[in-house]
């Protein structure tokens, strides 16, 4: 496990929690509007310290009468092969955990949700579920399957038990209305769905 930022606590990341924010260094998705290109980009990696598990698990350990919860963002942290094993070990220090991801591996969702090695699970919608549009914002081809897997997790969330929230980003020019609304009706009324406007700032494009 890659870890390349650690926030100890946060007030605004886990809904109605306490809870520290564990970014992991990594992400197969190469969205242009991407604001942390240095938990993307290999190259830029150097520019966050390195953390290491234990130190996290160290502090979490300390830490367990103060705070309620666990963030796992990125990058995209299902890329990893251990996640499940760090989930665990969070879990095991009696903490509730919040996984963020962009819903493009199933079959790491299908695990995790499983073995109940999350609480809540947000999951990003890029775009419409279209192999052309969903290819132009996050770089990768069309003939990968994004969207099939994409689809997938949306659909394993939706039938799930875990607390879920499904959100986009809102990109000027790019999300109309019409997009906005595909996607509501798609994930259906009883769905939690945020819309985050876009944010200018340090973004990935400046590195491309």
């Amino acid at each position: 496990m890659q870890i390349g930022g650690f926030v100890k606590q946060s007030l605004i990341d886990y809904p109605g929690k306490i809870a520290a924010i564990v970014f992991t260094q990594g992400c197969n998705f190469r969205c242009g509007y991407c604001h942390n290109p240095g938990l993307v980009l290999p190259e830029l990696f150097h520019q966050n310290q390195a953390i290491s598990v234990n130190e996290v698990l160290c502090y979490l350990q300390e830490r367990k009468d103060w705070l309620d919860g666990v963030v796992v963002t990125g990058g995209e942290p299902t890329i990893h092969k251990d996640l499940p094993e760090f989930l665990k070990k969070i879990k095991n220090l009696g903490y509730l955990v919040k996984l963020d991801t962009n819903g493009s591996n199933p079959s790491m969702l299908e695990h995790i949700i499983k073995e109940s090695l999350a609480d809540y699970i947000a999951m990003d919608i890029k775009t419409t579920l279209n192999a052309t549009n969903y290819s132009q914002i996050t770089g990768i081809g069309e003939s990968d399957g994004i969207t099939e897997k994409v689809i997938a997790s949306i659909d394993m969330l939706k039938n799930s038990n875990i607390e879920t929230e499904f959100r986009t980003t809102k990109l000027p020019g790019i999300h109309t209305s019409d997009i906005l609304n595909f996607i509501l009706d798609y994930l259906g009324k009883n769905s939690r769905y945020t819309v985050n406007d876009f944010r200018d700032g340090e973004i990935l494009s400046s590195y491309n």
